[in-house]
């Protein structure tokens, strides 16, 4: 027993002895010296070009393949895009072999998100569709609105790394979520506020592909608005509801152009800008560029499409329990809307114009019901379906999770909070007012 001790504690004495040598080798670090630096020529030789007005791309490869290898690199181009289709300014890098001039391959940047390379081989030409790589971000911000909305957002520190059009868009987001609770062509007022997080697919130049609003709020005159997505079938085509778990969507849009300037309201007398007489106004007027889309503000049915006297190129659609609505002086229908196309809230049914009695590009909108006219800005519009009683449990978590963004974001104002429940509880508690984040 003694004898097994003492080889035990030599042994240990060997093996720390081992250790102290090998610590004291490691903390040496060793000499590799260190090696020229090579030159190694490139791949290849590229050429950016941009197609010019009036030109073609075949117009552009002239000179650097010949009319047989074109005809094969146009054909293989095909599989993808219309050659014919293309824009100016399209960016078209041709890719050169270095040792003999001899062109390799094509990139043509079709879109942002998309580009066709084309290669050559030993058969001919071949293609590939190259999709645009994306990250996804989240941005946070808050503003408060001084004279305008849209000079609020674009103007926001906060998304100074923005594009201009990207600004614009999250304009666009923000107006198509609340456009059921305010008008944001009339309605804001110079102290309204905002905070929203908003999630975003961001292409390699930072430009925006796609996004949507995970949670949203707006103070318009001290109340406050509350938004959050929800996507209850996972099909990503969710909707947004208010903190109460109520839909935001009504049966009807506020109005059937995005943010856009009233030019005339609703009016039982009025001097007609064309006739110089009074007469009824029994619509809102929009003041849009030509060419805007103009929206269906809800579901229906096509009952008219085409000219309708002073009014112009016309559409009216059918709604349930006797509703109809008008859009007036378009400069042109959309193709596929034709009398007794079925159309859905928010589907382009047209386009801004001047036709028949107009001084100038706008859209005349009606509400009618039982053939009586209503004015659009005062009807009583119901609510969408709320959350399903089934996924109650899911919505509680998520508005929880959306909701935690929305707190990060310092704010002002009067807010409702809402206190998360046990999962296990059968309903959610109702918000309840309460100060500050």
């Amino acid at each position: 027993m003694k004898q097994s001790i003492t080889s035990r504690i030599q042994a240990g004495g060997i093996a720390s002895a081992v250790i102290v040598l090998l610590s004291a080798c490691v903390s040496e670090t060793p000499d590799v010296g260190s090696l020229e630096a090579v030159w190694v020529p490139a791949a290849e030789r590229t050429e950016v070009h941009a197609l010019g007005r009036g030109q073609t791309f075949g117009a552009l490869l002239y000179g650097a393949i010949d009319a047989n290898q074109q005809a094969s690199l146009l054909l293989a181009f095909q599989e993808h895009a219309d050659p014919r289709r293309l824009r100016e300014r399209t960016e078209v890098t041709l890719r050169y072999l270095p040792e003999n001039n001899e062109l390799r391959g094509v990139d043509v940047a079709v879109s942002k998100d998309r580009t066709v390379r084309l290669d050559r081989d030993i058969l001919g030409w071949n293609s590939q569709l190259i999709q645009t790589p994306i990250f996804v971000d989240t941005i946070y911000a808050m503003g408060e609105v001084t004279e305008t909305f849209w000079g609020s957002v674009v103007n926001n520190e906060k998304l100074t790394s923005l594009t201009f059009e990207d600004r614009n868009l999250l304009i666009d987001h923000l107006d198509r979520v609340f456009q059921w609770q305010m008008d944001f062509s009339r309605q804001i007022r110079p102290g309204d506020n905002y905070r929203f997080a908003f999630e975003r697919e961001v292409r390699p130049d930072g430009s925006m592909r796609e996004g949507r609003l995970l949670a949203a709020e707006f103070v318009n005159s001290g109340t406050p608005y509350h938004a959050v997505y929800f996507d209850p079938n996972g099909d990503g085509r969710g909707s947004y509801f208010d903190l109460d778990g109520e839909s935001v969507r009504r049966a009807f849009l506020l109005k059937p152009l995005s943010y856009r300037r009233i030019s005339g309201r609703f009016s039982s007398g009025r001097r007609h800008p064309v006739l110089n007489t009074i007469r009824a106004h029994r619509g809102i007027d929009y003041a849009a560029d030509r060419g805007t889309p103009v929206m269906a503000t809800s579901d229906g049915v096509v009952v008219h499409r085409g000219s309708k006297g002073s009014f112009g190129n016309t559409v009216e659609i059918r709604h349930p329990n006797g509703w109809v609505t008008r859009y007036a002086h378009l400069s042109r229908f959309r193709s596929d809307v034709t009398l007794g196309t079925r159309v859905h809230q928010s589907d382009v049914i047209g386009y801004v114009g001047m036709s028949g009695l107009a001084t100038g590009p706008h859209l005349h909108y009606e509400m009618l019901q039982n053939g009586r006219q209503f004015d659009p800005l005062s009807v009583d519009l119901p609510a969408g379906d709320p959350v399903p009683a089934d996924d109650m449990v899911r919505w509680r978590g998520e508005l929880t999770e959306r909701y935690d963004l929305l707190k990060m974001i310092p704010r002002r104002g009067p807010v409702r909070t809402f206190v998360a429940e046990d999962e296990d509880a059968p309903a959610p508690e109702a918000p309840q007012p309460g100060g500050g984040v």
